[in-house]
């Protein structure tokens, strides 16, 4: 499957992309991340400490062990704060 995958802030920094179109197999959010991980040091830089990472599927808050099926757009954001 192809899904569209979006970084923000830091990550996008650490990746050196604000986007990219995946073609995955992964049956989970973490499942992707270990594929991406595994592709270059950057993304194993960047997603080293998930506690720090959120993600959103379609634009829906989702955890890591969420399923990708029939998921188009995968978003990766460090946590929001207010103020």
């Amino acid at each position: 499957m192809s899904v569209d995958v979006l970084y923000f802030a830091w990550l996008r920094e650490r990746i050196g992309l604000s986007q990219e179109r995946v073609e995955t197999g992964a049956p989970t959010v973490r499942a992707l991340v270990a594929e991406l991980c595994a592709r270059e040091e950057r993304y194993a830089a960047a997603f080293a400490d998930l506690r720090a990472v959120r993600v959103a599927l379609d634009q829906e808050l989702a955890g890591f062990d969420a399923p990708l099926a029939g998921v188009r757009e995968v978003a990766f954001f460090p946590p929001m704060t207010g103020g």
